[in-house]
Formats: C-alpha cells, structure tokens, sequence
C-alpha cells in the first residue's frame, strides 16, 4: 500500500493551492481506492481550510465539501494545533473527522509516508 502525505499551507481561498491539494487527493482515493492511504495535514493558514460552515467567494470550489469526499473516501485529515492558536480559532469546532494535532504526529506521518506533496 502506498501512503501519501498531502501538505496544504496557504488559506482556502485566495489561492488554488487548497483546492488542487484536495482534487489530488480525491483522485488518489478514487483511483487507487485500496492501494494508497491519504494524508492530509493542514499548516499555517490552512488550518481555516478544517472549519465548517464555510463561504465560498465566487469562482471557488467549496473546500469544506472537498475535505468531506476526502474523509469519506478514507483520508485522514489534521490540523496544526499551534497554527490553530496563533490564528485564533482552536477552540471552534472543526469539520467532523478533521482533528488537531501537533508536530509529533506530523513528523511521524512524514516519516511513515512514502511520498509527501506541498501545496
């Protein structure tokens, strides 16, 4: 099985950069189905990506309902706890299933990863 990590720093929208993370990454599942395990761990700005209830600005793919078909389809998704912090928003709730964590975790998925995407 191949295990992918999937890295998404910039914002959910302003940029495509959050959107062609997680077109990767359903197409990774869809594909590949049971031979690949997708990771996506959210930093810096990203982690705005995790929240529910989103707006999406005219001419943006709705990133919520992105990361959604991702869990659904078997992803794993975290949030940078300390991002989270310095950005305000860690003690909102986040999308069901996205979880907050910490740089342990995310250099243990690195490690365990056998490829690792930046976006």
């Amino acid at each position: 099985m191949q295990k992918i990590l999937i890295i998404i720093n910039d914002a959910p929208y302003g940029t495509e950069k959050a959107y062609n993370a997680l077109r990767m990454a359903t197409t990774l599942l869809k594909e590949h189905g049971n031979d690949v395990e997708v990771k996506i761990f959210l930093l810096a700005d990203a982690v705005f990506c995790g929240l529910p209830n989103q707006k999406t600005p005219n001419g943006y793919y709705n990133i919520e309902r992105m990361l959604k078909i991702v869990l659904r389809g078997g992803g794993e998704v975290k949030s940078c706890t300390g991002c989270a912090e310095a950005h305000g928003i860690h003690e909102l709730d986040f999308i069901k299933g996205v979880k907050l964590s910490n740089m342990k975790a995310f250099a243990k998925w690195t490690f365990e990863c056998d490829k690792v995407l930046t976006f």
